[in-house]
């Protein structure tokens, strides 16, 4: 059997829950050769992004054509596409995808305009005012995979919230193919979710060309997008100079399932999350030894007709697993304590379990919605905090595009009011100049 099996959930706690995603990320053979082919030793993604980062910051257009041809094997002319490119891309798409793409983007478009994000101010009747302006960012960059497969769904699920969030420039960076073009796929994507502009630009080069510009990619405000280790690793260090998103990794699913569940669609679901990487995370919390085993044997049996089947061997077996359980109890439990990316609840009653999950990025509630369903056209973005980050931020959304100015305004009689609160406070910080401009403005000197 590909997938593994624990009968005892506690040494699947251990295992699956927690050592797994402590583990150093391993870099497959072929990637540590490539970096000894570029760099001439053999070093972490981390210091790869460093030296990338550092040269991009320091050579602009000329470092990033450098590691595009050293990196991917691909000689740039330029590095934005220019309009005739982008709309002829646009043409390839068949009206089949490119309808699906209207859709996904307007399902997305609607539910982020839902998300409030007003300015407010409370006037007071003796003249005081607190109140905060909400404002949009003025540009922000958009990573967009595309290193095995070109990914128009991340594309969307970035770029609309965005133009919904009132950004002023929307800059989309992607890795480039074998012959320097764009996907159309992607060219298609970008154009009907709103862009405004578009590079042929992968990697730690593409973070570091959008955190500190060069002759042609502006500098940003915000970077945002989920990406490979590389990618993230730059994302961390041009952290301060520029904002980034939640640094979502390898994509994760958790799945609860009891007697109820229907062994082939929970085999399903695992399947479609494993063939995003070898480093997807698909776990099941079963509440039967019976129903594990049907849905391992389903997973074995669909396999064998996917595309990508050698991909999601590879999760199964190094990140993937199946949990016996006492009962949807502990599975509640397990699922708090991991903070999955991806919760889906398979159960007979799962609508009596969302108000008792506290950390998720997403909980997708019964059989009839598939996680897969919600990558494309749902609504909420698919950029979810991914490796236990649910416990503190969310999925990307109206808020990751906008900033927050506080406004202060006091009347003469709140002044009056306050102030010896806090000369008390200023004083007792030892911040005797904080306490004298206050003072100052009892007395009228």
């Amino acid at each position: 059997m590909i997938i593994p099996l624990f009968t005892d959930s506690a040494q699947g706690r251990h295992t699956l829950l927690g050592e797994r995603r402590r583990r150093p990320v391993e870099l497959p053979p072929s990637v540590q050769a490539k970096i000894r082919q570029v760099f001439g030793a053999d070093l972490s993604p981390q210091e790869v992004s460093a030296r990338i980062v550092t040269d991009v910051r320091r050579r602009g257009d000329e470092a990033v054509r450098h590691y595009t041809r050293r990196i991917d094997g691909v000689e740039l002319a330029q590095l934005g596409v220019e309009e005739a490119e982008w709309q002829e891309g646009c043409e390839l798409v068949s009206p089949e995808v490119r309808r699906a793409l209207e859709m996904a983007v307007d399902r997305v478009r609607v539910f982020h305009q839902r998300q409030p994000s007003l300015s407010w101010m409370d006037w007071r009747e003796d003249g005081g005012v607190v109140g905060q302006m909400v404002r949009p960012l003025e540009r922000v960059g958009i990573y967009a995979p595309g290193g095995r497969a070109p990914y128009p769904s991340s594309l969307v699920m970035a770029v609309v919230p965005a133009r919904v969030a009132g950004v002023k420039e929307i800059l989309v960076t992607t890795p480039p193919r074998s012959d320097g073009t764009v996907a159309p796929l992607m060219l298609a994507a970008a154009r009907i979710a709103g862009a405004d502009q578009m590079f042929r630009i992968g990697g730690a080069q593409a973070i570091a060309a959008l955190a500190y510009g060069t002759e042609s990619v502006p500098r940003v405000d915000k970077l945002l997008g989920p990406g490979n280790v590389f990618v993230i690793a730059a994302k961390r260090l041009v952290f301060g100079d520029v904002g980034v998103d939640q640094l979502p990794g390898p994509t994760e699913t958790l799945v609860i399932a009891d007697q109820s569940a229907n062994p082939a669609w929970v085999a399903a679901d695992l399947l479609a999350q494993a063939e995003h990487d070898p480093m997807a995370s698909v776990v099941l919390l079963a509440t039967s030894l019976e129903l594990a085993h049907e849905v391992r044997m389903e997973v074995e049996r669909q396999m064998e007709s996917l595309s990508r089947r050698e991909v999601i061997a590879q999760s199964l077996v190094s990140q993937g697993g199946i949990i016996v359980v006492r009962d949807v109890e502990e599975a509640i439990e397990l699922a708090n304590e991991y903070a999955p990316e991806h919760l889906c609840l398979l159960t007979r009653d799962p609508w009596a379990l969302v108000g008792r999950i506290e950390n998720a990025g997403g909980i997708f509630v019964g059989e009839h919605v598939s996680e897969a369903l919600g990558d494309y056209v749902l609504g909420p973005s698919h950029i979810m905090p991914t490796g236990g980050t649910a416990r503190f931020s969310s999925p990307l959304n109206v808020w990751d595009f906008v900033k927050i100015t506080s406004v202060f305004g006091a009347s003469t009689t709140e002044s009056r009011l306050l102030a010896d609160a806090a000369i008390t406070l200023a004083e007792a910080e030892g911040l005797t100049a904080h306490a004298e401009a206050i003072r100052r403005r009892l007395s009228g000197d």
